[in-house]
Order: C-alpha cells, then sequence, then structure tokens
C-alpha cells in the first residue's frame, strides 16, 4: 500500500473530488494544493470528444500564453550562416546548423524547442527518429519552421507553445508555475481552452469540451466546471 505524506493529505483535504470548481476558484486553489519545496509547474488536462485516430479530426495548434510558462526555454536555431546574427540577437541559446546536426545524430538532445528555415529541413529528415520522439522535430504547424527567425524565437522564449492531442484525445500542457498569481494562471488557462475551441474539428460530433481539470507537480486535480469558461 502507497503511503501518502502529510502534506498530500493536506492538499487533498482542500479538494472536493466531487465539485467542478469555476475556473477563478480552481486557479486559485491549485496554488493552496501545491506543497513541494520548489516552484512547481501548474498543468492542464483537457480530454477532447475527438477521435485521434481520424486525420480529420486531429487537434494541433500553437498559442502564446499571455504571461508565459514561468520556464527557461533552451532553443537551438538551426539556420543558415546569414541568419545566425538575428537568431543570436533574439535569444536563441544554440546557433549554428552542420555543427549541431552533428551533435543531434551523437545524441544531443539539451534543448526544448528547435526552429529552423524552410529550405533547411531536408537536412533535418535523418533526425527524424532522434527528434521526433522527444517532439523536438521543427513542424511548419506549429511555427517552429519560418523564414522569420528572429520573431519565431522571440516568440517561443515569451511562452508560445505548441499543443496536440494525444491517442487517448486529451491535451496536456503547462501555464505556469504555482509562484504565478492567479490571475495569470487563469489568463493563462483561458487563452489556450479558447484557442483549442476555435480548432473544433467539423467531423467530430457530439461534446467536443469533455472535460478540464488543472494540478501543479504532485499535486491533486482540480476539476473545472466547463460551463464557468467564458467564450465556451
Amino acid at each position: 500500500m502507497v503511503k501518502i505524506s502529510k502534506k498530500r493529505k493536506e492538499a487533498l483535504k482542500k479538494v472536493d473530488v466531487n465539485k467542478h470548481y469555476a475556473l477563478t476558484e480552481a486557479s486559485k486553489l491549485v496554488k493552496d494544493i501545491s506543497y513541494t519545496k520548489f516552484d512547481s509547474s501548474v498543468d492542464i488536462d483537457i480530454r477532447l470528444g475527438v477521435d485521434p485516430k481520424k486525420a480529420n479530426q486531429m487537434v494541433r495548434g500553437v498559442v502564446s500564453l499571455p504571461h508565459g510558462t514561468g520556464k527557461t526555454v533552451r532553443v537551438l536555431a538551426l539556420v543558415t550562416p546569414d541568419k545566425e546574427a538575428e537568431a543570436k540577437d533574439a535569444g536563441a541559446d544554440f546557433v549554428g546548423l552542420d555543427e549541431f546536426i552533428q551533435k543531434i545524430e551523437q545524441g544531443w538532445t539539451d534543448i526544448d524547442i528547435i526552429v529552423t528555415q524552410p529550405n533547411v529541413m531536408a537536412k533535418l529528415g535523418k533526425l527524424g527518429k532522434i527528434l521526433g520522439p522527444r517532439n523536438l522535430m521543427p513542424n511548419p504547424k506549429s511555427g517552429t519552421v519560418s523564414t522569420e527567425i528572429g520573431k519565431v524565437v522571440r516568440e517561443v522564449k515569451a511562452g508560445k507553445i505548441d499543443f496536440k492531442v494525444d491517442k487517448e484525445g486529451a491535451i496536456h500542457t503547462s501555464i505556469g508555475k504555482a509562484s504565478f498569481a492567479p490571475e495569470k494562471l487563469y489568463d493563462n488557462a483561458l487563452e489556450l481552452i479558447q484557442t483549442i475551441v476555435k480548432l473544433k474539428p467539423s467531423s467530430a460530433k457530439g461534446t467536443y469540451l469533455k472535460g478540464v481539470s488543472i494540478s501543479s507537480t504532485m499535486s491533486p486535480g482540480i476539476a473545472v466546471d466547463t460551463k464557468s469558461i467564458p467564450g465556451i
């Protein structure tokens, strides 16, 4: 039998598992039940009424969180020499091309996001088996393949994230840190949810937004009343 820590017991007492909280309430409560010694990530789980096995029901997109994720994002810009200065000035942590492709082939993946140019994508094909499983492969749909390298780097550094429904029909992502003010967590969650709602596939039938819950690292989940979400 798994032993429950004292702090987790206290957190569980604060959450009514039979209640669906308004998004504003959930954004406040998640801070109260965060008990780790470090600044916990606050995550959101959104269950959708789609069948990801059908190509026309795949939900994928990008969103710029108003207050960022609170995480330090390590960006690798795989660019041609004429774009290196632009990438560096925008804040990319690593900038180059062939030398970094070689490093990745040797197993280096100490980065969070890779951005690149359309004319470089052909060189990255051989890295698919390494980058694909780690969700690091640049993709035009996620906005990480562009001729405007500086703009893309600044956006991902500021909190632009991409999301994709998993095989269970759910989207999981971070919306900030436990140290964020409740209002910032609310704003980030609302921006993400409203973006996902706008991406509802025309082929999806029945209830689209089936469930939303918010949690922090190691905390219990807080069910959100979807009727409390503006614009839904």
